[in-house]
């Protein structure tokens, strides 16, 4: 699926919930820029998935035709089946990164990174003989993570780990540096 249906999806979504929304609410409300916003909107009523009715003091209704609600259902449908292979991707990447290291005999890991790849990667290490000592997050460190406190880069200090799985997507090569630096040995770093 493509990025921009994502886009056309949402925005669909909230001119279904409140079509009098304006298009800087819209845009606010979606995180994109109110001309990316503009330029959806105008695609969607030249295609007919959108009525556009005035009201008074310059203002304007959008309002879902049944040619847009059955679109905006194709979309649901396309997305769901998205996300269903992601993350039928995404467990068969980390299966195979923990199998990987049990065969090199790692028992304990940290995670680098909270958030929802972390929370994945937790899930399908509950299917492996890899435990989890402990989770490094600099902008979570003290809230919990599955009932361990995210702790800071000195967490390295503590001698109860083998290997540490980068379970963060962006920004890799610098957190690789950040360990590197820190003194832990490059074979010790595990990426997805």
């Amino acid at each position: 699926m493509e990025k921009e249906d994502i886009h056309i999806l949402r925005l669909m979504g909230e001119i279904e919930r409140n079509g009098s929304f304006s298009q800087r609410e819209l845009a606010r409300r979606l995180n994109l820029s109110l001309g990316l916003v503009n330029r959806f909107i105008k695609r969607l009523v030249n295609k007919g998935y959108f009525k556009v009715k005035t009201l008074p003091k310059n203002r304007v209704k959008y309002l879902l035709t049944p040619k847009g609600l059955a679109q905006k259902s194709k979309l649901t449908v396309d997305y769901l089946r998205y996300s269903v292979n992601f993350y039928k991707e995404i467990k068969a990447l980390l299966v195979r990164r923990f199998k990987e290291m049990e065969r090199r005999g790692i028992n304990r890991i940290l995670f680098y990174g909270a958030g929802e790849v972390a929370e994945l990667a937790y899930l399908y290490l509950q299917f492996t003989n890899v435990r989890l000592a402990g989770i490094l997050d600099e902008e979570g460190e003290g809230a919990e993570f599955f009932g361990l406190k995210m702790e800071g880069i000195s967490r390295l200090k503590q001698k109860d780990w083998d290997a540490i799985l980068i379970t963060r997507l962006e920004d890799t090569r610098r957190i690789f540096a950040v360990l590197r630096d820190a003194g832990v040995d490059q074979e010790r770093i595990v990426t997805l």
